[in-house]
């Protein structure tokens, strides 16, 4: 919980996030509606990156500085600043690039922000959906201003689960194996190619659970706080602390039983291999 000194501070943070979010956002569908010019790839031949991510960045990273030239800054495309203030920055600038690139809605701006105790704000824009999550710790999660909560779910078998694979061949041939083990078990399986939009659908009750591996904490930075303050159980897939490295999300009753079924379903060669850096 923040304290009241600080919550005009949050206030102000979140607003800041919004503004940015949403103006860099719409700026990006504006440009990806006119058509794209530069396309490429990153780690591997399916991590895409277009000219929009690096405007989108180079946007919302200026506008922080600018502002409050004290702070951190970290962004995927290299936007980074070291700062003295004790709070940081995490910035997606177009989580989903490739819906971005084939004209899918589920692409998102997010922007998260910790301080010294840990996530304290977060917003994650959908520009195609003109949808805005926003969270501010012990205030609860809203969408478009509205208050949200996760589902109530108690029967894994009612489940309707997503989750997101690696760039990596090798790992998306293990991870998909994986989810064919427990496909049976559940609701259904999504894979909708954002991931923070699927924890934020999470939070709003759009799906029941989310799960997924390797990824940075630009993806989790802002919607892992919008869930947790719509109610979600967050952790590894073990039950322990979540991470980047490993995120399973979920409305608290189903949590175990689905951390059970991928932990059981995880064959040895996918604790023997080595992540994508």
């Amino acid at each position: 919980m923040i304290e009241q000194s600080d919550s005009k501070i949050a206030e102000a943070i979140l607003a800041m996030c919004i503004e940015l979010a949403q103006t860099g956002g719409r700026r990006a569908l504006a440009g990806r509606i006119a058509g794209l010019q530069q396309v490429g790839t990153k780690t591997t031949s399916t991590d895409m990156v277009t000219e929009f991510d690096k405007a989108t960045e180079k946007y919302i990273v200026t506008e922080i500085l600018s502002r409050r030239p004290n702070d951190s800054v970290i962004g995927e495309e290299g936007g980074s600043h070291a700062g003295s203030s004790g709070y940081t920055w995490c910035i997606d600038p177009i989580d989903g690039t490739t819906n971005f690139l084939y004209a899918l809605p589920g692409w998102s701006v997010s922007i998260g922000v910790s301080d010294k105790i840990g996530p304290l704000a977060g917003v994650v824009y959908i520009p195609p959906l003109d949808e805005t999550f926003t969270a501010i710790r012990g205030h609860g999660a809203f969408l478009n201003n509205k208050r949200i909560h996760c589902n109530d779910k108690t029967d894994i078998a009612q489940a309707l689960v997503s989750t997101g694979f690696s760039y990596s061949p090798e790992q998306r041939t293990i991870q998909s194996k994986r989810v064919a083990k427990f496909i049976h078990k559940i609701r259904d399986i999504r894979r909708l190619g954002a991931a923070s939009i699927d924890i934020c659908f999470v939070a709003c009750g759009r799906l029941d659970a989310y799960f997924e591996e390797n990824l940075h904490q630009w993806d989790t930075a802002a919607a892992e706080l919008i869930a947790l303050e719509s109610g979600v159980k967050s952790g590894n897939f073990s039950g322990g602390p979540s991470s980047p490295q490993e995120i399973l999300i979920a409305s608290p009753k189903i949590f175990d039983q689905l951390s059970q079924l991928i932990t059981s379903s995880s064959s040895l060669d996918e604790h023997n291999h080595h992540p994508k850096p």
